[in-house]
């Protein structure tokens, strides 16, 4: 009988990878944790951790707005991450389960925006949204209207449509199943590892959203996350280096929670498809 030996030397090299890829998010934690003086020593501190985290975190709450801001981008990343989903098993339940003219160029129209640069439209779409008033009356459909539409998800809901079995298609029509009633009754409960692979990559994608806000002009109060952490570098004529790096991580936090609470089902998910 064939025996596994321990591979120690894969492992080594494993956990030596990680601190490596670890580092720069390590050393931001500690930038984060100087006051404003100690961020310009040279060389800079690397340990231990000074005192002023908290002096930093607690001034980007009461002197940068922190607190709306993240309301304002958790809202924004919700609500497409939810409305996108919707959108993308429609698409998806339409190019499997439907036959129309055209199907197949419309289906490649769709993958071809995904080699299109998102810096492309931004023109265009600053004008639309300038012109229904929307950046001044309702910022979070500025913010959220133009990222409604999803390549990537339809790409991957029709994938998993594709490969689910007929048969449950012909049981639903014989039960007299309407489509909508089929998505939401069959094939809802059978794609939550998908749903969950969509929902990690375009919430992580709408938190770091920082080029469409700064372009429309939305005011101060209305801006997403991203904006404010740039706006937090700049302390009279000097960069805040413990400011700035503390900003970074508080705003990495929300992203973080939500991966780690959809990690399964985002690693599931693209091991369905890998395996399909």
């Amino acid at each position: 009988m064939e025996t596994h030996r321990p591979r120690y030397a894969v492992h080594a090299a494993l956990i030596v990878i990680c601190l490596v890829l670890a580092c720069p998010a390590l050393y931001a934690l500690q930038v984060s944790t100087l006051t404003l003086e100690e961020a310009f020593t040279v060389p800079p501190k690397l340990f231990p951790p000074s005192t002023d985290f908290y002096g930093n975190v607690s001034s980007l709450f009461t002197d940068q707005n922190f607190g709306q801001l993240m309301l304002n981008t958790l809202n924004v990343s919700m609500l497409v991450v939810v409305v996108k989903t919707l959108f993308a098993m429609l698409a998806g339940l339409a190019f499997v389960y439907f036959d129309f003219p055209g199907k197949w160029l419309l289906f490649f129209f769709i993958l071809l925006t995904l080699l299109m640069p998102t810096e492309l439209i931004l023109m265009p779409l600053s004008g639309l949204v300038s012109q229904l008033e929307w950046v001044k009356q309702d910022p979070d459909l500025a913010l959220t209207i133009p990222f409604l539409a999803s390549a990537v998800g339809t790409f991957l809901f029709r994938q998993h449509f594709s490969n689910i079995p007929r048969e449950l298609v012909e049981a639903a029509q014989l039960d007299g199943a309407g489509p909508l009633r089929f998505l939401f009754l069959v094939l809802l409960p059978l794609s939550w590892n998908v749903i969950g692979a969509h929902a990690v990559i375009q919430f992580i994608s709408m938190w770091h959203q920082y080029a469409w806000p700064v372009f429309i002009g939305l005011r101060p109060e209305d801006q997403m996350i991203q904006v404010g952490v740039r706006k937090a570098v700049i302390v009279g004529t000097q960069t805040d280096f413990g400011l700035l790096m503390a900003a970074g991580v508080v705003a990495s936090i929300p992203p973080l929670v939500f991966f780690v609470l959809l990690q399964k089902q985002f690693m599931s998910g693209f091991a369905l498809m890998r395996d399909k």
